[in-house]
C-alpha cells in the first residue's frame, strides 16, 4: 500500500464533532498531497483544533471505559442463544485472541456480531434498541448501532459483501461511554422484542 489516509479524530476527539487527520505513506505521495495541501489550504481550523486538544484530555479515561464496556457486552453476547457469532479479539475464542493480548492494552470499542436469522432480524435488533444511535460511525462518548449490509458497505451485492465476509445478519456495535449494565439490559430487551414469538431452533 503505498499511501494511507489515516482519521484517528474520532477517537481522539472523542464526541463526533470535527474532522482531521494524517497522511502517511512515501516521501513522493505525501510530498504530491502536501503540494495540494499547499494551493488547497486544506488544514485544521482553529476550533477544530481546539475540539481535539479539548478531546485528548479525556482520552485515556475514555478508551478504558469504552475497552471495558465493550468487553463486557461481548460476553454478554456470545452466550446469548440469539447470537450465532461474536466478532471481538478480547474473547477467548477469538482467532486472534492470543495476538491481541500480547499486542494490545484493550481490545477496542467496537463489537460486531451476528444475530440468528437474516437481515430483517438484524434490522429488527437495530431498531428496538434504545441507547445506541443509528449511525456508521465510531469511537465518540455514546453507543453507535448500525447494519453494514444496508449502511457501510450498501453499494455492494449479497454476494460481494458475503466475499469480504459482511453478512446481511451482522451488526456493528461502537460501544461508548455509558453504563455497561444499561448497555446490556437495553441489548437484551432488544432481542427479546426482535425475537418475541420465534422459537429457538
Amino acid at each position: 500500500m503505498d499511501v494511507v489516509v489515516h482519521s484517528a479524530t474520532k477517537y481522539l476527539g472523542g464526541h463526533n464533532d470535527l474532522l482531521a487527520g494524517a497522511v502517511l505513506g512515501s516521501t513522493e505521495l505525501v510530498g504530491a498531497i502536501r503540494g495540494l495541501q499547499g494551493i488547497t489550504g486544506a488544514v485544521v481550523d482553529p476550533f477544530a483544533a481546539y475540539l481535539l486538544v479539548r478531546g485528548l484530555k479525556t482520552f485515556a479515561l475514555r478508551m478504558e471505559r469504552q475497552n471495558a464496556n465493550a468487553q463486557a457486552v461481548a460476553e454478554f453476547l456470545a452466550a446469548h442463544p440469539r447470537i450465532t457469532a461474536v466478532h471481538y479479539a478480547g474473547l477467548p475464542g477469538h482467532p486472534d485472541h492470543a495476538i491481541a493480548r500480547k499486542q494490545m492494552r484493550g481490545f477496542g470499542g467496537v463489537v460486531s456480531f451476528e444475530v440468528a436469522g437474516d437481515l430483517d432480524a438484524a434490522t429488527r435488533v437495530v431498531d428496538a434498541c434504545a441507547i445506541p444511535y443509528i449511525a456508521a460511525s465510531l469511537g465518540g462518548v455514546e453507543s453507535l448501532i448500525e447494519q453494514p449490509a444496508i449502511m457501510s458497505f450498501y453499494e455492494l451485492t449479497s454476494d460481494e459483501r458475503l466475499e469480504i465476509g459482511i453478512k446481511d445478519n451482522l451488526i456493528r456495535f461502537a460501544v461508548g461511554i455509558e453504563d455497561a449494565d444499561d448497555l446490556i439490559a437495553d441489548l437484551a430487551q432488544a432481542l427479546d422484542r426482535a425475537f418475541a414469538g420465534v422459537a429457538l431452533i
